[in-house]
């Protein structure tokens, strides 16, 4: 097997531009897997010396996107000084347009993602969805500003990550055939429940792809269309009793799903 290598990220803001180019470069080079380190907030030249001393010892390669002429410099030299090698992915280009606009850049660390509350609020909404995906600490249902129910393959997962970059804290809840979901999800208000529904051909058709797409018969009960055609109609029977809002998501695009529970929901912070 072979061994994966180091990509140490340094940012004076959240580091997110460096990953994704960063990414991107790495996904046409597949023969050695690499890891990625982001260093976020990264202001004092002590910060510098400490994450290079880390990176030397994996020779890792630095890349950093440092708005900070002095740090961005201090960066490139400590790297050459400890024979490490890396790359200014910032400096140039904001010469560049220097030299193009007549003026210097404002080297304000955040102006990209504007670091303000609106930011950190789509952060820990993130944050909150991905740790409560698909039943995941259902004990902290009511602490969602959303709360999606619905059978395996009802597009859950997608639309809770799509709120979620638009600021809503997202729990999502399979409903299983046979099972009783958690009692918590029954006490939460049902103003802020949204159900999924699909079609039972559809959602045959995206369960049997699964199942071969992972090597397995699609002719089982998962697959199986009479069995798929009880489990929405008893989705749908307890969505009803609960009051809860009913979303079909067979045709819709995640957005267009997305943009209906926000609608039929009533929410408008955003």
């Amino acid at each position: 097997m072979v061994s994966p290598w180091e990509v140490f990220l340094l940012s004076d803001s959240t580091g997110e531009t460096a990953e994704s180019m960063v990414q991107a470069a790495l996904s046409q080079f597949h023969e050695k897997p690499a890891i990625l380190r982001r260093f976020s907030n990264v202001r004092s030249k002590n910060q510098i010396y400490e994450i290079l001393d880390q990176a030397l010892a994996s020779q890792a390669l630095v890349v950093f996107t440092l708005v900070n002429s002095e740090l961005a410099q201090l960066a490139y030299e400590e790297c050459d000084a400890l024979g490490l090698a890396c790359h200014d992915l910032l400096t140039p280009l904001l010469r560049r347009l220097a030299e193009q606009l007549g003026h210097s850049p404002q080297e304000m660390p955040g102006l990209l993602h504007g670091m303000d509350e609106e930011y950190f609020r789509r952060i820990d909404a993130v944050e909150f969805t991905v740790k409560h995906d698909d039943g995941q600490e259902w004990r902290n249902l009511h602490k969602a500003d959303i709360v999606l129910a619905g059978v395996s393959r009802s597009s859950k997962t997608p639309v809770s990550i799509y709120l979620a970059h638009r600021g809503w804290k997202v729990a999502n809840v399979p409903i299983v055939a046979g099972i009783d979901p958690p009692p918590e999800l029954l006490k939460v208000d049902p103003s802020r429940v949204a159900g999924l529904i699909i079609e039972p051909q559809r959602l045959h058709e995206m369960r049997a792809a699964r199942l071969i797409n992972m090597g397995q018969n699609p002719r089982t009960e998962y697959a199986d269309y009479e069995r798929i055609e009880e489990e929405i109609r008893a989705a749908r029977r307890l969505f009803r009793k609960q009051r809860w809002t009913i979303i079909d998501v067979s045709t819709k695009a995640i957005e267009e799903t997305a943009n209906e529970i926000i609608h039929k929901l009533k929410l408008n912070r955003i």
